[in-house]
């Protein structure tokens, strides 16, 4: 069986957790051949967001740095399976649509995953400001990185674990969502991009729009131009025909939506 760690970091969402990890589809994954943890990290909650996980039965991280990538970061160091998917804990990300997002993954041979947000029907989730700079990050991020991607700033992503231990991510806050997809592409992981359902967020908005904007604006230059660390990327263990020629992974794709 094939394991899957899905980590959800959390801040002060004690409320929605019930329904958040209620639409973990536990069973259809095990049915497909996923054992599946969920990992939920407590960011430095006040609210009981850590005791209500740990009733729900998800594993608890307890990373006391604020910040978006923190979190990630001791998320990621946690997890245990072979493959992560990750996702808000406010109610707007379709974790019951994992079963189908890891059969594309494993059907189309892809290393990383993202997900698009950013179509018509999904413009009701999300206030008109957000959609705004949302496309206009990612626009500049096709521009700086040329990956295509449509929607830089998506927090749900499914890849390889052995992608993450291959790739250079320094962001502490919001702009490591797209620091790891630009990343990802940039060291050469075959990777694709998917359309998914976007809902409205529940409680209260974490997102300081003007900060957080400046501070992805300002990493997309610093990334791009920054020293990376040397050596080639890592491969998949079980991959042994490819081992040692990196190029001939750099397989880019992209989902054409209707």
């Amino acid at each position: 069986m094939d394991s899957l760690s899905i980590v959800i970091p959390a801040l002060n969402e004690a409320s929605n957790l019930p329904s958040v990890l209620a639409s973990v589809p536990v069973d259809e994954l095990a049915a497909g051949g996923w054992g599946t943890e969920v990992v939920v990290v407590d960011n430095g909650s006040t609210d009981g967001t850590a005791e209500v996980a740990r009733s729900l039965g998800a594993r608890v991280v307890l990373q006391p740095k604020r910040g978006y990538g923190n979190a990630y970061l001791a998320g990621f160091e946690a997890a245990t399976g072979t493959v992560i998917a990750t996702g808000d804990a406010d109610c707007t990300y379709p974790f019951d649509a994992l079963p189908e997002l890891l059969r594309t993954l494993v059907e189309r041979d892809v290393e990383f995953m993202t997900t698009d947000r950013l179509q018509r029907a999904n413009r009701p989730a999300m206030k008109p400001t957000h959609s705004i700079a949302n496309h206009a990050l990612s626009a500049l991020s096709r521009r700086l990185f040329h990956n295509g991607l449509r929607d830089s700033q998506s927090g749900m992503w499914i890849f390889r674990r052995y992608v993450w231990h291959g790739i250079d991510v320094r962001s502490e806050g919001m702009a490591f969502s797209q620091e790891i997809k630009n990343a990802a592409t940039v060291a050469g992981y075959r990777f694709l991009e998917v359309p998914i359902e976007y809902r409205k967020r529940a409680g209260e908005v974490k997102l300081n729009a003007l900060p957080d904007g400046m501070a992805n604006l300002r990493q997309l230059f610093e990334h791009r131009f920054r020293r990376t660390r040397s050596g080639e990327p890592v491969l998949d263990p079980a991959d042994s025909t490819s081992a040692g020629v990196p190029a001939q992974r750099r397989h880019t794709e992209e989902y054409e939506v209707a």
